[in-house]
């Protein structure tokens, strides 16, 4: 792995060039998203089949698009029981976990004659995206799924494209488990945008949520504003704060945890111990020559590992804030004092036995989270992602007229004379 001084002139480059590393939409891509999604807005089902059949080379008809109870059984049958058990055990600390965030209704009685509040519902549907052909992520449909059924959604879509003409097992039994309402066969752009306009086979849902490639991030960024998005997911990360307490053995497996993702994920080492980056970069090699993953996982440390040599823990959580990185693990001997340092992180692990992958997975907390540095703002996914709240506003007269003539005095400001009368004539000021 590259190692870097944090006061070399050219890290601050290196860092962004690692942040700016997703993919954007060429024009190609965007052209064919627009003609996708704008003809399946306008001819719904014909459409979703024809790009179904052009793109991932199955033909189905409207009779068999729909995955039936049948389907799900006969999943059953083709998994690991031992695997069924670990997704089960997953689902059940992810929903405990969600139910713990559920925001509620609140009233409260501000002053005499006024009473004001808030009023949260769930939406009323939701549409789950999930890859399909060689990519398997069975977490991701619990991710995405039970923070929903949390909140309250009563519809819960999901869409997976089937190249080979058969759905991944493992996520049907996923599906089944977090409890999705209706399944279908397609993926793409054609997908995300039968779920936001809806087709006559297809339910238009209100919100979208899910991974995707290029050209489902694309449609998704296509058809926000008639529906909600999650987020658009960038290439996985990971930024380990590690000092001479880590064990350089632990530090390369987390790194390598991330970078067998894809080529483009990023997995760098925030430290002030010379000796323990000399060791994990020697870790990673000798790790990484056992993977199955191995030629992905090196060009992702080719291109996107960096080791940051920096003076102390401090100046490690410095550079941590400017990346904001979607997963941190503070693998030092005093995380949680380290933690009150720590600005900007999608999910933060801290000790020594709190690998990324237990947050993957089962520990309960969401796994969606923001990358490419968008955790300076963003959010994990959450049962607030599929909650909306209403303003409650009650006055009665004596309340009104306590406040009355500083509606009216801001109403004249504003030249919206309207607005001042609906005051007046409440008041007998016509």
């Amino acid at each position: 792995m590259k190692i870097i001084d944090s006061q070399q002139k050219d890290i601050q480059a290196e860092l962004k060039r690692i942040i700016n590393r997703g993919e954007s939409a060429t024009e190609e891509v965007a052209v064919t998203v627009k003609e996708v999604v704008e003809r399946v807005r306008k001819e719904g089902d014909p459409a979703v089949l024809e790009y179904t059949e052009k793109f991932d080379r199955v033909t189905l008809t409207l009779k068999d698009i729909r995955v039936t109870p049948e389907e799900i059984k006969d999943a059953y049958a083709k998994v690991d029981l031992k695997k069924v058990d670990a997704l089960k055990l997953a689902a059940q600390n992810i929903r405990t976990f969600h139910e713990k965030q559920k925001i509620t209704s609140w009233v409260s009685q501000e002053a005499d004659g006024v009473i004001l509040g808030q009023l949260a519902r769930p939406i009323r549907s939701a549409g789950v995206y999930v890859p399909g052909g060689k990519a398997c992520y069975p977490s991701s449909v619990l991710m995405n799924v039970i923070p929903a059924k949390v909140a309250g959604v009563e519809q819960l879509v999901m869409c997976s494209p089937v190249p080979g003409g058969i759905m991944n097992p493992y996520i049907l039994v996923a599906a089944d488990i977090a409890g999705v309402s209706e399944i279908y066969k397609i993926g793409g752009a054609q997908a995300i945008a039968a779920m936001a306009y809806g087709t006559a086979t297809i339910p238009k849902v209100d919100k979208i949520v899910g991974p995707g490639n290029i050209y489902v991030a694309t449609a998704k960024r296509y058809v926000f504003g008639q529906v909600d998005i999650d987020m658009i997911a960038g290439p996985s990360e990971v930024l380990v704060i590690a000092d001479e307490s880590a064990d350089p053995v632990f530090v390369a497996s987390d790194l390598l945890s991330q970078a067998e993702h894809d080529e483009l994920a990023s997995a760098i080492l925030v430290t002030p111990s010379r000796a323990l980056a000399d060791k994990v970069d020697a870790e990673v090699d000798r790790q990484m020559a056992s993977l199955i993953r191995k030629e992905i996982a090196r060009k992702a440390i080719d291109r996107f590992g960096m080791i940051v040599l920096v003076k102390d823990l401090a100046e490690a959580a410095d550079v941590s804030n400017s990346i904001a990185p979607e997963h941190l693990e503070l693998s030092v001997e005093k995380p949680f004092e380290l933690l009150s340092l720590v600005k900007n992180a999608g999910a933060i692990f801290l000790g020594h036995y709190t690998p990324e992958s237990v947050g993957d997975y089962v520990a309960g907390p969401n796994h969606v989270l923001p990358t490419g540095g968008t955790a300076r703002f963003f959010s994990p996914l959450s049962t607030d992602s599929f909650m909306k709240k209403s303003s409650l506003l009650f006055y009665t007269k004596e309340g009104l007229d306590k406040v009355g003539e500083a509606v009216m005095q801001i109403a004249d400001v504003e030249g919206l004379e309207a607005h001042g009368n609906t005051i007046k004539v409440r008041m007998g000021k016509r």
